[in-house]
C-alpha cells in the first residue's frame, strides 16, 4: 500500500504491506504523530546474497540507553521485504514504558497538514529543471564566478535565495568552492551535509578526489538512514576540481528551512584545506617536490593534551596502563594505549586480533583504530587504541611495534585488516609469522566497483568460483575458465586479486586460526554505538570510558553465566557432559550444534597404513558433501578436510562422527582449547606448558598474576574488613612463596 489519507487512522498490523520501506517509515510516523510520540529509523539487516536491504526497524525515539532522553521503550514496527518486492509489518510491540504526548494526539490533523504541506515544498524545491552553467547577478551586474551553477526559484518558494543545483563538468577553482557550492545548495534544498570519502594519489599522497553526502548517509549512527544523495569532484591535471558524479535523491523527508547556524562544518573543511595548503607551500620551498608523508599529521594539536592529561590518570589507577607517542622531528604523532585489561586479555585472546581502520570510510574527526580479539565467550575484547597520525607504512610500523612491545611480545597466529598497501607492508615487517585475512567490508566494496560493469550471470560464475571452490586445483580451473569465458584476463583488478588469492579467498584461509570470525563478515565495531565520525573531542574520553564499560560488563555478565548456569544435554554421549563442564555457554552452543549434525553422517574406512587410517564420512541423502577424516591409533589424533578446528578451534561434526563409530567417549584434552574453557581468563601455569616459547610463557604467566593481584586490591579496598581478610591471604601467600624461594 502507499501512505494515502484512507490509511492514516490505521493501526498497525501484521501482515500490513507497503509499496516500499519509506512508506512503512511515513505510516508509522502519522501513526506515531497521532498516538503521542516520535519515531526513529532503527537496524536494518541485508541480504547474505546481494547485499541488499532485506527488513528493516522503526523504533520510537526513545528506544535505546545512548542518551538521557531515552528510556529503552521498546515500542516498533519490523518490515521486510517479501518476494514480489513488497514491504510486509512482521513484527509490532506497541506499548511504551514512557508518558505520551498529549498534545500531539489530540491533533494528529496539524501534524498531518503540517506534514503535507512539508512534503509539498520539498517537492516544489526538489523538481527544478536541472539548467547549464549561467553568471550569476549581483546587484543588476554580472559577474564570472566557480559557483556558476544557479538558477532563482520562483517568487512565493523561499523567494531571493538561489538554488544552486549541481551537474557533471560543473568546475570549481578549489576544493572548498566546491563544498561551499554543495553546502548552500542544501541549505537551500532541505538538508545537511558531511565531508565524505577522499581518494589520495599513489605517487605523492595528494588528494585526487572528494565526496560531499548528506548527513544522513550511511547507518552508523541511529539518525542515519543510508541516503544516497551524494556529489563528487575530481582534480584535474589544470589543477581545478571538477563534478563527475553526483546523485540529488533522497530517502528522507527534507526540511523546508535550515537552521541558520551551519558554519561549523563550512570552517572545519575550510581549516583542512588551508593545512592542505600550507603543506603544499612548504613542499614548494623544497625545490618543488611534496614531502614525505610522514610530515602530514591528521590528528589535531588538542587531542595531544587531552589525551595526555587521561592518560596520566589512567595511570595513576592501573599499573598496567601502557601508552606511547610517536615523536619525529620533535612533533607529536601517532599515539597508542592500552590498559592492563587489555594488556592481559591480550596474553589469554591475542591468537586472532582485527586491526579496525573503519576511520578511514567513514570520515572520522580524528583517525581512531582499535586492535580487537575475541574472548572466551565469543565477544569483542579491546588488545589497544590508537591515533594514527597519517597512512603511510612508516606510521603502521611503528604502531604494530608498540603494540608488539605492550604486549609482551606475543605474535599473533592471524591478523584481519585493511588491504592497503601501507598496511600490508607493515604486517608482513612486524608480525611475518601471521596470516593476514583482508577486511571483508572493503573486499566487497571492491567487488561492487569493479564487477558492476559485467553482467549477472558473470558475477555469479565469479562468486561461485570464490566462494564454493573446495580445492585449490578446483578454484584455479574456476578462475581460469571465468577470465577465458568474459575476456578478463587482462582485467588489473582481477590479476592483483588472484595474486594475493591467500589473503582472502575462503579456501586459503581455512587452515588459520581466526578464533570463528565468519570469513564474510566480521564483528560490530567495538565502540559503536558510543563513537563515531562526529564524536567531538570534547566528548572523545567519556564516550571512550562508556563503550568500554558497557563492553566489559557484558563479559562480566558472560562470566557469570557461565559459573551459575548450564545448558541443557541432549545426547547420552559423554563428550557432551564433557564439554559442558569445560567449554562456556557460548562455545558449547558450538560444540552441541556439531555433535548433534554429526547423526546425520555415515563414515567408512578407505584406507590404512600402520597406525594411520583414512575414513570417508559423507552425509546422508547428499553424495556432494563429504569430506575425508585421518585417524592415527596411536595417539587418537584426528584431522578433518574441511579444517574447523585448525580455524575455529572446536571439533567438526565429521571428527565426532568417526569418534563415535570408534567408540571413543570422550574428547582427548588438546581438543578442547584452553582459551574457550571457563577459566580461560585465569590462565594457570598448568595450562602454559603445552606450548609456546619460553618468552611467551613467561609474559602469560606475568600477566595471569597481575590480574590475580589486581583482583585482590580491587575487592580488598571496598570495606576494612575485606582489607585485613585481603592483607592476610597475600600476607601469607608471599610467606609461601619466601619460604619456596630459599630452599
Amino acid at each position: 500500500m502507499g501512505v494515502g489519507e484512507e490509511e492514516f487512522e490505521q493501526e498497525p498490523y501484521v501482515g500490513l504491506e507497503f509499496n516500499t520501506a519509506d512508506d512503512a517509515r511515513i505510516f508509522y510516523g502519522n501513526y506515531a504523530s497521532r498516538v503521542g510520540f516520535k519515531i526513529r529509523s532503527g537496524q536494518l539487516y541485508r541480504s547474505r546474497v546481494d547485499g541488499s536491504v532485506c527488513n528493516r526497524r522503526f523504533v520510537c525515539w526513545k528506544e535505546g540507553f545512548q542518551i538521557n532522553s531515552r528510556t529503552g521503550c521498546p515500542a516498533f514496527i519490523r518490515v521486510k521485504k517479501s518476494d514480489s518486492g513488497k514491504w510486509v509489518l512482521d513484527q509490532f510491540a506497541k506499548d511504551h514504558n514512557h508518558d505520551l504526548d498529549a498534545c500531539e494526539e489530540n491533533h494528529p490533523a496539524n501534524s498531518q497538514c503540517k506534514s503535507s504541506a512539508t512534503t509539498a515544498k520539498v517537492v516544489d524545491l526538489c523538481r527544478k529543471p536541472r539548467i547549464k552553467q549561467l553568471d550569476v547577478v549581483n546587484n543588476g551586474c554580472s559577474s564570472s564566478s566557480s559557483i556558476a551553477s544557479a538558477k532563482r526559484v520562483k517568487p512565493g518558494a523561499n523567494e531571493g535565495q538561489v538554488k544552486l543545483e549541481p551537474f557533471v563538468g560543473l568546475k570549481f577553482d578549489s576544493a572548498n568552492k566546491a563544498y561551499q557550492h554543495y553546502d548552500t545548495y542544501a541549505g537551500n534544498v532541505g538538508f545537511r551535509v558531511r565531508i565524505g570519502q577522499l581518494f589520495r594519489s599513489k605517487n605523492d599522497g595528494s588528494i585526487t578526489s572528494r565526496r560531499f553526502v548528506c548527513s544522513k548517509e550511511g547507518f552508523q549512527h541511529p539518525s542515519r538512514v543510508g541516503c544516497g544523495a551524494f556529489m563528487r569532484i575530481k582534480r584535474h591535471d589544470n589543477g581545478r576540481w571538477i563534478v563527475d558524479r553526483y546523485q540529488l535523491e533522497h530517502n528522507h523527508e527534507l526540511e523546508v528551512q535550515m537552521k541558520a547556524n551551519r558554519g561549523s562544518a563550512s570552517r572545519k573543511f575550510l581549516d583542512e584545506i588551508n593545512e592542505t595548503s600550507e603543506k603544499l607551500d612548504i613542499a614548494k620551498k623544497h625545490n618543488g617536490s611534496l614531502l614525505k608523508k610522514h610530515h602530514m599529521n591528521n590528528i589535531g594539536s588538542d587531542w595531544y593534551t587531552v589525551l595526555h592529561n587521561y592518560f596520566q590518570n589512567r595511570q595513576a589507577e592501573d599499573i598496567g596502563f601502557f601508552c606511547a607517542v610517536d615523536v619525529q622531528m620533535g612533533c607529536c604523532r601517532s599515539l597508542f594505549w592500552a590498559d592492563g585489561r587489555s594488556r592481559f586479555s591480550c596474553s589469554q585472546f591475542g591468537d586472532a586480533i582485527i586491526f579496525d581502520t573503519s576511520y578511514k570510510q567513514n570520515n572520522y574527526v580524528v583517525p581512531f583504530a582499535t586492535f580487537v580479539g575475541v574472548n572466551h565467550h565469543k565477544q569483542a575484547v579491546l588488545l589497544g587504541c590508537a591515533l594514527v597520525a597519517d597512512e603511510s607504512t612508516e606510521s603502521f610500523i611503528w604502531l604494530f611495534e608498540t603494540w608488539l612491545r605492550a604486549m609482551s611480545g606475543c605474535h599473533p597466529k592471524s591478523i584481519i585488516a585493511d588491504q592497503d598497501d601501507s598496511i600490508l607492508q607493515a604486517i608482513a615487517q612486524v608480525f611475518p609469522s601471521s596470516h593476514h585475512r583482508f577486511s571483508m567490508w572493503q573486499i566487497k566494496a571492491k567487488e561492487c566497483e569493479h564487477l558492476s560493469p559485467l553482467s549477472s550471470e558473470c558475477k555469479y560464475e565469479y562468486e561461485k568460483c570464490v566462494y564454493q571452490s573446495h580445492t585449490v586445483g578446483e578454484f584455479d580451473a574456476a578462475w581460469d575458465a571465468l577470465l577465458s569465458k568474459y575476456g578478463l584476463r587482462e582485467n588489473a583488478w582481477l590479476k592483483e586479486m588472484y595474486e594475493k588469492r591467500e589473503n582472502w579467498v575462503p579456501l586459503y584461509l581455512r587452515g588459520t586460526f581466526f578464533a570463528g570470525i565468519p570469513i564474510d563478515g566480521g564483528l560490530d565495531a567495538f565502540f559503536y554505538p558510543y563513537l563515531n565520525s562526529q564524536t567531538s573531542l570534547e566528548e572523545f574520553v567519556v564516550r571512550y570510558e562508556q563503550g568500554l564499560e558497557q563492553r566489559r560488563g557484558s563479559e562480566r555478565k558472560e562470566d557469570y553465566n557461565s559459573f551459575n548456569l548450564q545448558a541443557f544435554l541432549q545426547t547420552n554421549e559423554p563428550m557432551e557432559e564433557q564439554c559442558r563442564r569445560l567449554y562456556t555457554l557460548s562455545v558449547f552452543k558450538v560444540f552441541q550444534r556439531e555433535l548433534l549434525q554429526s547423526y546425520s553422517y555415515l563414515g567408512a574406512k578407505i584406507h590404512e597404513q600402520g597406525a594411520i587410517s583414512r575414513y570417508l564420512i559423507r552425509k546422508c541423502g547428499n553424495e556432494n558433501e563429504k569430506h575425508i577424516v585421518t585417524f592415527c591409533t596411536s595417539n587418537l589424533d584426528v584431522s578433518c578436510g574441511c579444517q574447523m578446528f585448525e580455524s575455529e578451534g572446536v571439533l567438526c561434526r565429521h571428527a565426532l562422527r568417526l569418534f563415535q563409530i570408534l567408540d571413543i567417549r570422550e574428547l582427548p584434552s588438546r581438543y578442547i582449547l584452553h582459551r574457550w574453557t571457563r577459566s580461560a581468563e585465569y590462565g594457570t601455569i598448568r595450562d602454559f606448558d603445552s606450548g609456546g616459547s619460553s618468552h611467551e610463557i613467561k609474559a602469560k604467566m606475568i600477566w595471569s598474576l597481575r590480574e590475580i593481584a589486581a583482583k585482590y586490591v580491587e575487592f580488598g579496598a571496598t570495606s576494612f574488613e575485606k582489607y585485613k581478610l585481603a592483607y592476610e591471604i597475600m600476607h601469607e601467600g608471599g610467606r609461601k612463596l619466601c619460604w619456596q624461594r630459599n630452599l
